[in-house]
């Protein structure tokens, strides 16, 4: 008998609320209330696999070689403001022979109130980790050569570009509005010398219609990924 299909849920959490994706279905959410959490019907399920992100600007990518844990959180304080009370935390992400050092410390409960409620079917939690990390675990699912995939919410875009996959680009820009995210997305570009023209830019929050035409102004296409 064939086996079953894994289910699976991707859930992005940030201060104003959360948005989720189904696999294999593909069934995307819109940015969703935090107060929506405990009528969402995708929430009140268990999935042979879950992953939580927490869009937290508090992150930063240090190569394997030059990484010590001893030193992490100076490493992380270098590029962000951290207060005395701030967790910070590591991983390493062997594909780009880098470890993201991050801090989950950025005012909000929600993401371990659906970490608690969205159970794996084994009945364990899953662990909730920085937005950069499934961006950057996400550059081997785009199939073209030049890699670009982004999340925008509450002031902060957080991007990934790549070549193959060589990583060119992990990054956070402070970006008020979708106006200065796209700035900050064509800097970069033009920055690396790649052209928006021949290229795709794959999003993993939602974006508005409006949002998406005027991507589509620039970019060969847009994806949700």
């Amino acid at each position: 008998m064939p086996s079953a299909v894994s289910e699976r849920i991707s859930i992005q959490v940030s201060l104003s609320g959360y948005s989720f994706t189904l696999r294999p279905s593909g069934k995307r959410s819109p940015w969703l209330s935090p107060e929506s959490i405990f009528s969402s019907k995708e929430l009140s399920q268990s999935y042979d696999s879950v992953e939580i992100s927490l869009l937290t600007p508090k992150c930063t990518l240090v190569p394997s070689k030059f990484f010590d844990s001893e030193t992490g959180r100076a490493a992380l304080a270098d590029v962000c403001p951290l207060d005395p009370e701030d967790k910070v935390s590591y991983v390493e992400i062997p594909s780009v022979d880098a470890v993201l050092v991050y801090s989950l410390s950025v005012g909000e409960t929600l993401s371990g109130v659906i970490s608690r409620m969205v159970l794996q079917k084994d009945g364990s939690q899953a662990p909730v980790l920085p937005e950069m990390y499934y961006l950057i675990q996400a550059i081997g699912e785009l199939r073209e050569y030049n890699r670009i995939i982004a999340s925008f919410r509450d002031g902060h875009l957080f991007l990934v570009i790549a070549q193959g996959r060589t990583l060119r680009l992990a990054n956070v820009f402070d970006a008020p509005d979708f106006t200065t995210a796209e700035y900050f997305i064509f800097l970069s570009m033009k920055s690396l010398q790649l052209n928006p023209e021949v290229s795709t830019i794959s999003f993993r929050t939602p974006v508005t219609a409006e949002e998406e035409i005027s991507l589509c102004r620039y970019f060969k296409a847009v994806e949700m990924i």
